[in-house]
């Protein structure tokens, strides 16, 4: 009988291929299909910024505290060094966990579970909020387009608001619940409408605006804007709100590492370029809506339209054409809100994957027909939804969310790159490295993170009632002692079954690699009782 040939025997055991060994390395098995190409990924990344929704979306934050333009200057230099950070630990090990798997291969033995426990709940109330964020936003932006449509009559209710927000999320959920094949094509449209809503501000708008509407260079770049009661420098740090969420969710890129192709190379100039592309395009639409929203800031920002840059469009456009554009405005954020929630189902999976949520049997399981995660998009805008609630607390209850985003994310930031000079680690650097830069960049954005997670625990203005107080800490704080409570609850509790990252991988592919090391290798933990019971 004649041996086979080494095409059959290649068609029988096909090799994996160089994303597929490296996944491997970290531990985990293909389970998705890398449908993303490197360009596909640096799109996710960019309309998941979404620069002209989102800063619309956070302009009520910038115009009373200093005004559009210094803060986002001033910001993005910071901006960029949590960026490259995020980028080399993301080429090291390209994994859909991410930052809590990060936080575990680098941290002590001693503590690695509970830091990697932390970071993983931080990471998913980031995602859940951001959602959250997002299409309420949206929800505001479609009842501005209602009063400019109505000649500015039309007001709204709080259970109109919820309603069009609950609407917003399902919707998003039947879309994201598709293939991934669709998902990466989606990506070059949505990438396309954020592009051109950005050119469209920077440069027609300033056209169309009438004189009484333009202002000078000196009130534009240099005046200085304080309506929230703040001392002048104080109320210029507030301000930096608006870049800080504009340009957040760095992590997005990282999630859908196991989508992508080219991972460890790709993800990580999805996260530097998004920023960069992000810094300039934002920095021209600023500018655009400084010169263009004329001089009486204070009329724009209660706008009777409930939106400041609605405002600003109806003054220079005039109605009709200020309700084009913002109809463009509106599915650019639908756009960034179904983002939202694709990364966060492939977030909330891989911490499922490990084990570390409730109902993870239930939650890490792939769709038989899309190939994708449909029961994480579900429960993750099932706990949006519940989110949304907030609006009927209080207005400033529901503002939260947008820094909550930040402060989350912010938390699950900074565990893993500075467990990577903390501890000792066998660290080992992907394609994408600093050098002997990657330690004061390190500094630089954990030192910042640090600050700026302070400074959002304080109100809007000095002056406050309990109804009016920045509810951050509380439902940030509420979140985390609910997840520490549930890591240290007697006998079911994390601490006596999680083991941090599962490995999943086939002996096929652990004896092809055998010899390989990377930095999480040695690190994977066995599979717990308590989890194999989840996942029955």
């Amino acid at each position: 009988m004649a041996a086979p040939s080494a095409s059959a025997i290649s068609k029988l055991h096909p090799q994996p291929s160089a994303d597929e060994a490296t996944l491997a390395k970290l531990g985990y098995k293909q389970e998705f299909r890398r449908e993303f190409t490197p360009l596909e990924v640096a799109g996710l990344a960019f309309s998941f910024v979404g620069v002209v929704p989102s800063i619309a979306s956070v302009l009520f934050y910038a115009i009373p505290n200093g005004g559009p333009v210094a803060m986002w200057v001033f910001a993005c230099p910071f901006i960029m060094c949590i960026g490259l950070a995020l980028a080399e630990l993301a080429s090291a090990a390209p994994t859909s966990g991410g930052l809590y798997y990060w936080t575990y291969s680098l941290a002590s033995p001693r503590c690695r579970n509970f830091l990697s426990w932390i970071v993983g709940y931080s990471n998913t109330i980031e995602m859940i909020t951001g959602v959250a964020s997002v299409n309420w936003a949206c929800a505001i932006q479609i009842t501005a387009a209602i009063s400019i449509a109505s000649g500015q009559t039309y007001t709204t209710t709080n259970q109109q608001l919820y309603g069009i927000y609950a609407v917003l999320g399902l919707s998003q959920a039947v879309l994201v619940s598709f293939g991934t094949k669709v998902l990466a094509r989606l990506q070059r449209l949505f990438t396309l409408v954020n592009a051109c809503l950005c050119f469209i501000i920077i440069i027609a708008l300033p056209i169309a605006t009438p004189s009484d509407y333009r202002n000078s260079a000196n009130f534009a770049l240099g005046g200085l804007t304080n309506l929230a009661g703040w001392p002048s420098g104080f109320a210029f740090i507030l301000s930096l709100m608006a870049p800080l969420y504009t340009m957040g969710g760095y992590d997005a890129s990282v999630h859908m590492s196991e989508e992508a192709s080219n991972a460890a190379m790709a993800i990580p100039w999805a996260i530097v370029g998004s920023i960069a592309v992000s810094a300039v395009l934002g920095w021209g639409v600023n500018i655009s809506l400084a010169f263009c929203m004329g001089t009486d800031v204070g009329s724009v920002f209660n706008s009777p339209i409930g939106q400041p840059m609605a405002q600003i469009l109806f003054n220079s456009l005039g109605q009709q054409k200020a309700l084009a554009l913002w109809c463009l405005v509106i599915i650019a954020e639908y756009m960034v809100a179904s983002n939202c929630l694709l990364v966060g189902s492939r977030q909330t999976f891989a911490f499922a994957r490990d084990g570390a949520l409730p109902f993870s049997r239930y939650l890490y399981r792939i769709n038989r027909y899309t190939g994708t995660p449909v029961n994480t998009v579900w429960f993750s805008i099932i706990c949006s939804l519940a989110i949304g609630l907030l609006s009927f607390v209080s207005t400033q209850a529901i503002d939260a969310v947008f820094t909550i985003e930040i402060t989350a994310s912010y938390i699950a930031y900074i565990m893993p790159i500075t467990n990577r000079f903390v501890f000792k680690n066998d660290f080992k650097p992907g394609p994408f490295y600093l050098g002997k830069l990657s330690f004061p960049v390190s500094v630089i954005a954990v030192v910042w993170m640090v600050f700026m997670i302070f400074v959002f625990f304080f109100p809007a203005t000095p002056q406050t009632t309990a109804q009016e107080m920045n509810y951050t800490v509380v439902v940030l704080g509420g979140f985390m002692f609910l997840a520490t409570s549930w890591y240290y609850l007697p006998v079911y509790g994390g601490v006596h079954w999680y083991t941090g990252p599962i490995s999943n991988y086939t002996p096929a592919i652990r004896g092809e690699n055998k010899d390989e090391d990377s930095i999480s290798e040695r690190n994977m933990m066995p599979i717990s009782m308590f989890q194999r019971w989840m996942y029955k």
